[in-house]
């Protein structure tokens, strides 16, 4: 277990974790800021690639459970990703459609912040979210974040407009 909140918990995902991940991944509507859903071969990649930042960084996108059942609804966690300034740490969050709505994002993306600041000693931390999901971009503002810059992706052949959202340790600290 990485992270304890309320309602949920936060772990490393494992290759038992491929159902519930593929119900979020291979669905077109969750995935619309991605302009795609994800095939079989694109879902193992993605887990492929949390592994393996587990085993480098110490961290990546964690399953988010829920308390109550321990069912999988989601996952949120910390990577390392590219902004116009360089390489940044990054909370990203993702669920499966039928747990929207119900605040588990940001219970997880607070847990991540704090973990970011607290236990990573991070000076600053970010969240990329696409133009067009206002839902996300809700999280990152309810997250204490702002918007740094607005920037472009390049994403299977398409131009994507971003907003990197961030708050340093010096906010988290200060609105504690």
């Amino acid at each position: 277990m990485i992270l304890e909140t309320e309602r949920l918990l936060l772990r490393e995902m494992t290759q038992e974790d491929y159902p519930a991940l593929a119900a979020v991944l291979q669905d077109r509507e969750a995935m619309f800021a991605y302009e795609h859903a994800f095939s079989d071969a694109e879902t193992q990649a993605w887990l492929d690639r949390m592994l393996e930042r587990y085993r480098t960084d110490g961290f990546g996108l964690w399953a988010v459970l829920l308390k109550a059942t321990g069912e999988m609804v989601g996952q949120c966690g910390l990577t390392r990703q590219r902004v116009p300034e360089g390489e940044v740490l990054e909370i990203g969050y993702l669920f499966q459609r039928g747990h929207w709505k119900q605040g588990y994002a940001i219970e997880a993306a607070r847990a991540c912040k704090a973990y970011a600041f607290e236990t990573l000693l991070a000076n600053e931390v970010f969240s990329i979210v696409r133009d067009n999901n206002i839902a996300s971009m809700n999280v990152a503002i309810r997250n204490g974040m702002t918007i740094r810059c607005r920037f472009i992706k390049h994403y299977y052949d398409m131009d994507m407009p971003h907003y990197a959202f961030s708050i340093s340790k010096e906010r988290y600290l200060a609105e504690k």
